[in-house]
């Protein structure tokens, strides 16, 4: 199942992904990390509770059009925002 995901961070900040690999209970995404550590030292990173939810899902899905998808969420949520989230792409 391909799947397009929003994470929500203990800080409110979002990250939103798309998962083409059906993979969707091991992997949480890849944000840019310099972003992360800034919020999320090493220190708080010992005990974090991530939220993951699943935004859209399609099994017949391009991967061309899961990227589409992707970015529409992205701009839908505003989390390329670094105020809002983790999102570097697409640049505001």
């Amino acid at each position: 199942m391909k799947v397009i995901y929003k994470i929500t961070y203990p800080n409110g900040k979002i990250y939103i992904g798309k998962d083409a690999t059906g993979d969707n209970l091991r992997y949480f995404g890849s944000p840019d990390r310099e972003y992360l550590e800034k919020d999320f030292p090493w220190e708080k990173q010992q005990d974090i509770t991530l939220h993951k939810e699943i935004l859209f899902f399609d099994e017949n899905i391009s991967d061309s059009d899961l990227s589409k998808k992707e970015f529409e969420f992205i701009k839908k949520h505003d989390s390329n925002n670094p105020l809002k989230g983790y999102n570097i792409l697409p640049k505001q």
